[in-house]
């Protein structure tokens, strides 16, 4: 075990912080372990906090040190990632303390599933993620990238390697938005042991940012001896991203869907982001293109005025007129409008409802072809009429049993 230095710090000080702690380890030459534990909840899991505490020491043969824990009511999985990130700051080890995995985690995710809605989540603020799935947006996304300090991204990978196994999402789609090139690289191995859905691939800008992901996506799971499908979302955020849109789309048959981001596209293009967002109507129609092109989800950018629902509102409404299928939020409150505007609509479900009808009928005759009046519909219509209904049904806009309803 190398040493690195001799005192070092994890998590958060601020008081105000709910759900967090901060551990401060200083190395000594002898003395044992002088544990210092300041907790609001101190009465009741002292023991238990010291507990876990002197177990993470030991299983980093840390011997001697004085540690000093400020508590703010953290859970026991963030107690855990911030004692093992200040201890990485001080011995070089490849060790990983790993708590039991919660059988509510276990479940898998699936490629056409619904993404209406992704809730960002700041990957180094553990209270943010505490109920976060009880919101039930479509998915969650933790979130290594821009919301976490460049001095803070190894606390958060541990925090998040920790949520992934200890922190109940509520059957939600579990997303991580790593971070770009060789660092998001290596975030992999903190994300894909533990049941992650699928993974953000931010700036995509080529399909080689997305095969350089996937190589270590499939020596991962190689080595962990796992089957299961992990998913991926490009994230196209530049000029050269967008202009490259249908190579990047169709480059891995893992893409689901593929994002853009506005804040960083206006940026880069040099132009302010507006709510009427005709500065971005090409590239949001080059990503739509892409996506239906590659058959995979195209998904829109967040939008960042948390208070204006009305606004928002609008927002969705353009978005699915373009052919959006979801888009990023980053409050809960965003969540219902999302799913509301996005949701079919009752011309719409009409619409469906007659395909699907039409559709059964000429298979019950064998017939070949099928038509309404002068269209043609085809087995893709068929499967995205298909959609609109499951969508419908599971939003209790229709019933499961809609055929007999409209029989009767």
């Amino acid at each position: 075990m190398k040493l690195v230095k001799r005192i070092s710090e994890a998590g958060n000080s601020n008081s105000k912080s709910k759900g967090e702690c901060h551990v401060k380890i200083e190395l000594k030459e002898s003395g044992g372990i002088d544990l210092v534990i300041n907790s609001k909840v101190k009465v009741f899991y002292a023991s238990s906090i010291e507990e876990l505490c002197r177990s993470i020491l030991s299983f980093y043969e840390v011997q001697n040190a004085f540690v000093e824990i400020n508590d703010n009511g953290a859970l026991s999985y963030v107690l855990a990632a911030r004692i093992e990130a200040s201890i990485k700051l001080l011995v070089q080890t490849d060790k990983e303390f790993l708590l039991d995995f919660i059988p509510e985690n276990n479940y898998q995710s699936a490629k056409d599933q619904f993404r209406l809605s992704r809730l960002y989540l700041p990957g180094n603020v553990p209270h943010m993620m505490l109920n976060a799935g009880i919101h039930q947006p479509n998915a969650i996304i933790l979130d290594l990238e821009d919301s976490v300090s460049i001095y803070k991204k190894h606390e958060a990978r541990i925090l998040i390697r920790n949520a992934l196994r200890s922190q109940n999402f509520y059957g939600v789609e579990r997303m991580v938005r790593i971070n770009q090139g060789q660092k998001g690289v290596e975030d992999l191995s903190y994300l894909i042991p533990h049941n992650v859905h699928l993974i953000l691939v931010p700036k995509c800008e080529s399909a080689e940012s997305i095969l350089l992901v996937e190589k270590e996506i499939s020596r991962l799971k190689e080595i962990h001896g796992m089957i299961q499908d992990i998913f991926l979302m490009p994230i196209i955020e530049s000029a050269l991203g967008v202009e490259n849109a249908s190579e990047i789309a169709s480059a891995s048959i893992n893409i689901v869907a593929m994002a853009i981001g506005l804040e960083d596209y206006t940026a880069d293009i040099g132009v302010q982001r507006s709510d009427k967002a005709t500065e971005s109507l090409y590239a949001r129609m080059r990503i739509v293109n892409a996506c239906n092109a590659a058959n995979i989800q195209p998904i829109d950018s967040v939008f960042s005025d948390v208070e204006d629902m009305n606004a928002l509102a609008l927002n969705v409404k353009r978005s699915k007129e373009l052919g959006f299928q979801g888009m990023g939020c980053i409050h809960p409150r965003q969540i219902s409008v999302i799913h509301e505007k996005f949701a079919p609509n009752k011309k719409e479900i009409e619409k469906a409802k007659k395909i699907i009808l039409a559709f059964d009928e000429a298979e019950r005759n064998n017939i070949a072809v099928v038509s309404i009046g002068s269209k043609m519909i085809d087995p893709p219509v068929v499967k995205r009429q298909l959609k609109i209904l499951e969508m419908a049904i599971k939003m209790n806009l229709l019933s499961t049993d809609w055929r007999n309803c409209d029989e009767a």
